[in-house]
């Protein structure tokens, strides 16, 4: 049962913590770009922004409280719905106060959200290893108690493959020792012995 051991890459692991933040800053660097490029006062683009954002927040509730409603349809258009007012906020702002103001709202509010998810994936980890660690033991104590049977069934073998050998040879050699007279020790009220090899009676 030797399975191979995979160590993971530093950036396997520090991905998933760092995605959170790494998200709001893209949408706070893209809607500041979007300020620069004609976005700031603009109506029109404020009034484009808070309808996607408000599309997007009444897709999560329908997906929520709806009778076939997803979870993960639901999350993805909250999460959406405040991408979407982040950065039209951000996007329309004068200065860079209220867009950073909003982005560390924003971030710990994404990082309160996955904080919960990772500790359920990894109770739902820890209850997998430790599930294959009971299954692993297990194998191993039966593989212990077969190699034992079988360890003994052959000692077993060999014991008496040797006491056989040995009642032979034992056999053999009273046969040739000189005087040695089977009909005496039957004449002599012992059981009658049985050639044994082709040895045949005297």
């Amino acid at each position: 049962m030797n399975e191979q051991i995979i160590a993971r890459h530093w950036l396997t692991l520090i991905a998933p913590k760092t995605a959170p933040v790494l998200a709001t800053s893209t949408v706070l660097i893209l809607a500041r770009i979007w300020n620069a490029n004609g976005a700031e006062h603009s109506t029109g683009n404020a009034v484009l922004m808070t309808a996607l954002a408000l599309a997007a927040g009444a897709a999560g509730v329908f997906a929520s409280t709806g009778w076939a409603g997803d979870k993960t349809i639901a999350a993805t258009a909250f999460a959406t719905s405040g991408a979407l007012a982040f950065t039209g906020i951000a996007g329309y702002a004068d200065g860079l106060s209220l867009p950073l103001l909003l982005w560390v709202l924003a971030t710990i509010t994404v990082y309160a959200l996955a904080a919960r998810n990772w500790r359920t994936d990894r109770r739902a980890t820890i209850a997998h290893e430790r599930q294959l660690g009971e299954r692993r033991a297990e194998h191993a104590h039966i593989e212990r108690v077969e190699a034992l049977k079988a360890g003994t069934q052959i000692e077993v073998a060999r014991s008496g493959a040797a006491y056989a050998e040995q009642l032979a040879t034992a056999l053999l050699t009273r046969a040739t020792l000189p005087g040695f007279d089977p009909q005496a020790l039957t004449d002599a009220g012992l059981p009658q012995l049985t050639t044994t090899d082709g040895i045949e009676r005297r």
